[in-house]
């Protein structure tokens, strides 16, 4: 059976005029799944009663079950799905002032490697399809209230987002469409580690993104050793692509630095990293660790984390702090997994 949240009209649209229906049908199906975001067909009550019948024994209305569902006393949420082959994936709403954010996911785990991710401590099974990446969308909408809406996607979730492109790029576009869930190219991020072949093809995409690369280290040694994929690629040619891709986009990068305690947080480090940035148009995301189960990192203290800030505003860099949200229920930076973990 098919999932109604493939991005494609093909097969739908297909449907439709071979069960001999206008297509005016396709834009009043679309009302009811996005705009009023109903749970069963028999409630889409001005498609005749034999089309919603005909449509659920052709498409599924979801291909994922909510395995688990967390809340957070910050307002974070947090669903585990179980997709249709019993893999399992996770996904984040997050609130912020007056807007409301998505962090979804591109792939079943990730291979690349980052060893304070639990994202990739089983590796990575398999890249999601572009349904299965809208559908997250949609769930994670349905838990707003009816008159609320999310605001801004950042695909920041489980898996490497460019090792996905062939998926990720038409849920993305679909998206942005008026009578889906209309968000603006401009609110949109996608987070990578550094692919610098994909990072150039998404740069002439027709839709510029903003483009989150995460470092985590300055120079190649320490960065081969936190990011794995560094040491066959090397930090100045994902730094060469990132600058290509503010040439061609006009839009300016965000970087991402974890801080490990006596890993990458020392005044050296600082300087290192500003010294890297210094002269490129570029905000600088610094995320205090997350501690996650299995894994020996430790945060840094405050005094360690105000001292790593001072020397970066020293050398120039605009800098913010993550705010933490959701590490109670294991849904910050870091901590999603592919495991069946909220059980």
């Amino acid at each position: 059976m098919n999932g109604i949240f493939e991005p494609a009209e093909d097969a739908l649209a297909l449907w439709l005029q071979q069960q001999g229906y206008p297509a005016y049908r396709l834009e009043q199906i679309r009302y009811w799944l996005y705009g009023q975001r109903v749970e069963r067909w028999d409630d889409m009550t001005s498609l005749p009663k034999r089309m919603r019948t005909e449509l659920a024994e052709s498409f599924g209305l979801w291909t994922t079950r909510i395995a688990a569902h967390r809340r957070a006393a910050d307002g974070t949420e947090k669903l585990l799905l179980e997709l249709s082959d019993h893999h399992c994936i996770e996904c984040v709403l997050l609130p912020g002032r007056a807007r409301w954010s998505i962090c979804i996911s591109t792939q079943v785990g990730c291979a690349m490697g980052c060893v304070f991710c639990a994202s990739g401590l089983r590796g990575v099974e398999r890249n999601l399809a572009s349904s299965e990446i809208v559908e997250q969308m949609a769930r994670l909408q349905r838990l707003l209230p009816a008159d609320d809406r999310f605001s801004h996607i950042v695909v920041m979730g489980m898996g490497e987002p460019l090792a996905n492109l062939d998926q990720l790029l038409p849920a993305l576009d679909f998206a942005r469409r008026d009578d889906t869930f209309g968000i603006g190219t401009r609110r949109i991020t996608i987070s990578t580690v550094g692919l610098p072949a994909a990072m150039r093809r998404l740069a002439r995409h027709t839709h510029h993104y903003h483009l989150a690369v995460s470092l985590h280290a300055a120079n190649d040694t320490l960065r081969s050793q936190l990011v794995p994929v560094n040491a066959r690629i090397g930090l100045h040619e994902v730094m060469a692509a990132a600058d290509e891709y503010f040439e061609l986009s006009g839009r300016r990068l965000t970087y991402e630095y974890v801080l490990l305690a006596g890993i990458n947080d020392q005044p050296a480090h600082a300087r290192e990293l500003a010294r890297l940035l210094r002269g490129r148009p570029a905000l600088l995301n610094v995320i205090p660790f997350n501690p996650v189960p299995g894994l020996a990192y430790q945060t840094p203290d405050q005094p360690a984390i105000r001292r790593f800030r001072q020397l970066l505003e020293q050398g120039g860099v605009n800098v913010q702090f993550r705010q933490k949200k959701g590490d109670s229920i294991d849904a910050a930076c870091g901590q999603l997994r592919r495991a069946e973990t909220l059980l």
